[in-house]
This record gives structure tokens, sequence and C-alpha cells, in this order.
């Protein structure tokens, strides 16, 4: 049986300064690129993410597939009774605090940009079929669901597990490189290779949030003009983008306990009115009917889609494989992308709680509002276009989708007050995952500090920043799109890095449990002690 190692005052949280400087310097140069020469490095990018979508697509569908049924295995197998902790811990988070918590995490603005647009987009401009049709439409949302569905909070998952379980379990630094340890060993993970992961993480996490916050901008804008007349000038956006950015700093500075959680629950309370308030004066029944049938189409493709490449469809080939690298291969990574910040945000949040109840939370708690989401809505809209003319809306899916949900809800009572609702809902949905990402970027390139002490208020206030001064320079520049064409980009090496997760946890998990085996009265795994933290008394769990 190993000694436990005393209880010692771990040392002062402070900067990285390797993980700090590279990852600002990577995000940095790459804006400064998409700035000074847009044109040439938009079309370079283009070029790119063609050739990405025509030698990778396969990849991409194998490895995202991969990861789904990594977790569920994982889940359903005896590693699920595991704790992230010591198996007398308790969760630090009531049950509903973390379901809470869990629900806003991935659930950001780009639901609202999305849930009118995209289906009129499929709709439209399909895969395969023929646009406008009635098996277009219904194709819409069963690829909606699958862009939004299982597949990415799998993602999550499994980098929440990867590095809560090293950092819970065998009392490694809360970041990504400590689910690397089996695979590099314990010199490596704190050298060059440990910091290397660590600053893509984060330079993939800035991606992210540029996207999201760009998104929010022109999303809230978007509502301000439409409600109140306004013109769509660089102005608006800069004041919006500003007011944004202070507010989600704010949030980010009061900590997960206090501000994160209290976003959470108005995330649920917003997000959930305007659902219900569609689906009561939509065509009730139609909607619901359309759901479960939606739900059906999901689960009855969802093997199919999943390796879905287009192989054997009618037309031109290239434009299958440029509609899946515009669509399916974007989302997978968007998905990989907000992984790094959104991962450790669930490990941070899930101290005490189980493999299985890990995986099972977020793979289940976030999906049915999301599905139940993109179906009233996805359908209404559909509804509106096909059969009640609502070619403004049409055109608004097709050429400005931030202005499309809009559009939508002028057509139910009381739209001014709802569109205002809607704009409030779109800034809330916003700041949770911003203030999250600040707190988990700071938390990145950080060294020293407790497992569960977050990062110093100034280090999370200088990420609100640069994240904000990115944003500005992309969206004034014209060249926000290359961004988000980035973000494909940027998904495929850490997707990599994923794959190097699940070995890691396998290995790990197995000697765990063969060693709970071989001395059942040691619960925690026998660790070296020059790779341990020094240990932390439990406390209490927080009440929503």
């Amino acid at each position: 049986m190993s000694t436990p190692l005393p209880i010692t005052t771990p040392a002062q949280a402070r900067l990285n300064p390797i993980v700090f400087y590279g990852s600002t310097s990577l995000i940095l140069l790459l804006t400064a690129a998409l700035m000074l020469f847009p044109e040439q490095a938009g079309a370079w990018l283009g070029r790119t993410q063609t050739w990405l979508s025509h030698s990778f697509g396969w990849y991409y569908m194998l490895a995202i597939g991969s990861y789904l049924f990594f977790v569920c295995w994982v889940a359903f197998s005896r590693f699920g009774q595991l704790k992230l902790g010591a198996d007398h811990e308790q969760p630090d988070f009531s049950y509903g605090a973390w379901a809470g918590m869990l629900f806003s995490s991935g659930i950001g603005i780009s639901l609202l940009y999305f849930a009118a647009s995209e289906p009129i987009d499929h709709l439209y401009n399909p895969p395969e079929g023929v646009a406008g049709s009635s098996q277009a439409a219904r194709q819409s949302i069963q690829l909606m669901f699958l862009h939004w569905g299982i597949h990415g909070w799998a993602i999550y998952a499994l980098v929440g597990l990867a590095v809560g379980y090293f950092a819970y379990r065998h009392k490694q630094p809360l970041a990504l490189r400590s689910a690397l340890l089996p695979i590099l060993g314990a010199r490596r993970v704190k050298g060059a290779a440990g910091h290397a992961v660590d600053c893509f993480g984060i330079f993939v996490t800035l991606v992210g949030l540029v996207t999201n916050l760009g998104i929010g901008a022109l999303q809230v804008s978007s509502g301000l003009e439409y409600l109140f007349g306004m013109t769509h000038s660089n102005t608006t956006l800069l004041v919006v983008l500003l007011v944004m950015s202070v507010v989600a700093t704010l949030a980010a500075v009061s900590g997960v306990e206090k501000g994160i959680r209290r976003l959470s629950n108005l995330n649920i309370l917003l997000f959930s009115s305007l659902l219900l308030f569609v689906l009561l004066f939509g065509p009730t029944l139609d909607l619901l009917n359309g759901f479960v049938q939606n739900l059906g189409d999901y689960a009855n493709g969802l093997i199919l889609k999943t390796f879905d490449l287009y192989v054997y469809t009618d037309g031109a080939p290239g434009k299958n494989v440029e509609w899946l690298g515009l669509w399916t291969l974007f989302y997978w990574g968007w998905w990989i992308s907000w992984a790094p910040f959104v991962g450790m945000f669930i490990a941070r949040i899930s101290r005490g709680r189980t493999v299985r109840e890990l995986v099972l939370g977020v793979l289940l708690i976030p999906l049915a509002f999301t599905l139940m989401w993109l179906s009233v809505f996805g359908n209404s809209a559909m509804d509106l276009v096909l059969n009640q003319d609502a070619t403004a809306l049409a055109k608004a899916a097709l050429e400005q989708p931030s202005m499309s949900i809009y559009l939508l809800l002028e057509h139910y009572p009381f739209a001014k007050v709802v569109i205002g609702l809607s704009i409030f809902v779109g800034f809330v949905l916003f700041l949770t995952p911003a203030d999250s990402g600040s707190v988990m970027l700071a938390n990145l390139s950080r060294q020293g500090g407790d497992l569960d002490e977050d990062a110093p208020h100034w280090l999370r206030i200088l990420w609100s920043v640069v994240i904000t001064v990115v944003t500005i320079g992309l969206l004034f520049a014209g060249n926000f799109t290359a961004m988000q064409t980035v973000v494909v980009l940027a998904g495929l090496p850490f997707s990599v890095i994923l794959i190097l997760f699940m070995v890691g946890l396998y290995k790990t998990m197995k000697a765990d449990c063969a060693q709970a085996d071989a001395n059942p009265i040691q619960a925690m795994p026998r660790v070296a002690n020059s790779e341990l933290l020094p240990p932390r008394p439990t406390r209490d769990a927080a009440t929503p």
C-alpha cells in the first residue's frame, strides 16, 4: 500500500509564460494575416478547406464515430463505476446545479443563429435529392439533428472525462496535458510536449470563442436593427461587442460558483420560455408530430449519417464534397474546437461524479432540449416558407442568417415583445460559454494553485480582452468567415489528441480496476509520488 503524501500548501497560482505567450502569439499571428491580407488569406483558407474535405472527410467521420462509441462503452462497462476522485468523495455540486451548468456549458447563441436558417438552407441546398421538395424538408431536420446531436456532446464528454479523471483521481493538474500522462510519461507531460498540448488547446479554444463572440454580436445587433429600425453599421456592432464582452468578463471574474451557475439557471428559464411560446402559439399538434418523426429519422439514420460521405449520389461529386465541408465537417471541427474549454469546464464541475454519471449526464441532459428546440423552430420556419410564402424569411436564411429568427417570430402574437425577449435570450446565451471559456483559458495558462482554485482575476480579464480584440479586428476587416474556416482546420490536429486521450483513459482505468481487484480495501489507484499534487480535502456540495 502506498503511503499518502502529507497535506501541504500548494504553490500560489501564477502565469505559465510558455503556454500563455505561445498561444497568444499563434492567435495574433493568424489574426494579423487575416487582417493584413484578407483576400489572399481567405482564398488560401478556402482552398485548404476544400482539400481537407476531399482528403480527410473519411478520417473526420471515423474519428467522430469512435469518440461516441468509446464514451458509451466506457459508461456501460465496469469502468463506469469509477469516480472522478476518491471512492468516498461526494459531488461538489448538487445534481440540479450540476445539470444546469451542463445544460448551459455547450448550448450557446448559435442555437438562435442556426435554428431557423440551417433547415431552410438544407431545404434549398440539399446534399442530395430535389431542392424544395418534401423529402428535402424531412432530410433537413435529420441533418440538423446530426450536426447538433449526440456526436458533439460525446466529444465534450471525452475531454471532460479525461481531464477530470486524471485531475481528481490521480491528482494531476486540471489541464489537457494531464490526460496524456500514460502516453508521454511524467517528464514529457511536464516539459515541452505538455506545454505544446496546452498551448494548442488554448489556440483551438480561442478560435471557437472568437467565432462564438462574432456570431453573438451579429445576432444581437441584427435583433436591435429589426426592433428599433437601426441601420446596420460597424458602430452598432462595436457597441454590442464591447457591452457583451464587459458583462461576460464580469461574470468570469465572479467565478464558477456565483456568476456562471446563476447565468446557467437564467439560461434554462429564458430558453425554455421561448421554446414553449413558439410551440403553443404555432401549429402545436403538427410540431409535436414532427418532433416524434424527426426523432425516428435521427435514430434510424444515426449509423448511416455518421459515416455518410455522399459517395453514391447523383450530380457532380465535387458539389457534395463542398457541401460536406461547409456543413458537417465544419460542425465536427467546431465541436472539437470548443471541446478543450467545455470539457475542462465539465471536469471542473464534476468532481465526485462517477464515470457513468458524467457520460450519461453530458450526452442526455442537454441533448433532449436541443433536439426539441431544433425541431420546433426548424419545422416552424419551413412551414412558413413552404406553406405561407414567407419569402423574406427564406431570403434571410440564405443571405443573413442572424436575422432569420426574428423574421420567424414576427409571424407570432406579441411579436415585438417576444423578439425583444429573444434578443435578451441571445445575450444571456452568449455569456455562459464566453465567461466559462475565459475562466478555462486562464486556468490552462496558469501553473500552481489548488486543483479547484480558478486562475487569478487579472488573467481572466486579460483573456477576455484578447478574445474581444481579435473578434473586432476580424469583423471590421471583413474576414470573419475565414475564421470559421480556421475552426475546421484547427480541429484536425486536435482530433488526434482526442484519440490519445482515449488510449490513455483505457490504460489507466484498466490498471485502476486491476488494482481494485487485487486490493479492494485501497480504493485509490497507486500512482508515483513524483506525479502527484498534494491532496485536497473534500468540500461540501454547493446548492443551486
